[in-house]
């Protein structure tokens, strides 16, 4: 489900044709849709550049409609506190390991919450821009990666060589490169926020 925050970006085809919340944006694509039913259509999540589904049969109401509408599966729940979002899963470690958890005051539990949460503070930069970077590739294949220097991009998206990014994806059409561009803002080291 989406959260209230949560934006999205659609294409028909190389053209980007809106960016917003996803009702306006499935609406605006619904219409793009109903102008030209031969265009390919894409939705896609902006933090994480997945595609969204959506589907387009009957009105423009009748889309946004869906939109709301959940499967109605509970999740299956297993052991822990669900009250408090504590999720009980399998951990696999050495025998020492378990002997050096299970000494820490509180037990295996709280020393691997505690690890957790430290290695997210300690990393939270990295994690974020990693996030990114993974976002923006996965637009790339989406959109562009049949488009000229795709590769190369990519290569200079992992190596965090922002210049030769921007220089590689020049040619791209112009709604692509645009988003690409958008996207790279938190992809490279230079640009990433200091913790």
């Amino acid at each position: 489900m989406a959260t209230e925050n949560q934006t999205y970006t659609a294409f028909a085809g190389m053209r980007r044709i809106a960016s917003g919340d996803l009702a306006t944006v499935a609406a605006k694509a619904k219409a793009s849709l109903d102008h030209d039913e031969g265009v390919s259509i894409l939705i896609l999540d902006d933090e994480t550049c997945r595609v969204v589904e959506v589907d387009f049969r009957g009105t423009a109401d009748d889309v946004v409609k869906r939109l709301g509408q959940t499967s109605g599966k509970a999740e299956p729940r297993g052991s822990g506190r669900p009250k408090l979002g504590v999720v009980a899963r399998e951990v696999t470690l050495l025998p020492r390991h378990w002997e050096w958890l299970n000494a820490q005051p509180g037990g295996a539990s709280v020393a691997l919450r505690k690890l957790v949460e430290e290695a997210r503070r300690s990393n939270e930069a990295k994690d974020r821009m990693r996030q990114a970077q993974e976002a923006l590739y996965r637009f790339m294949s989406t959109l562009a990666g049949n488009e000229a220097g795709f590769e190369e991009a990519s290569r200079a998206l992992f190596a965090g060589d922002r210049k030769l990014f921007e220089a590689l994806i020049r040619l791209w059409p112009k709604d692509v490169r645009d988003h690409a561009e958008r996207l790279a803002g938190a992809a490279f080291a230079d640009d990433a926020p200091n913790p």
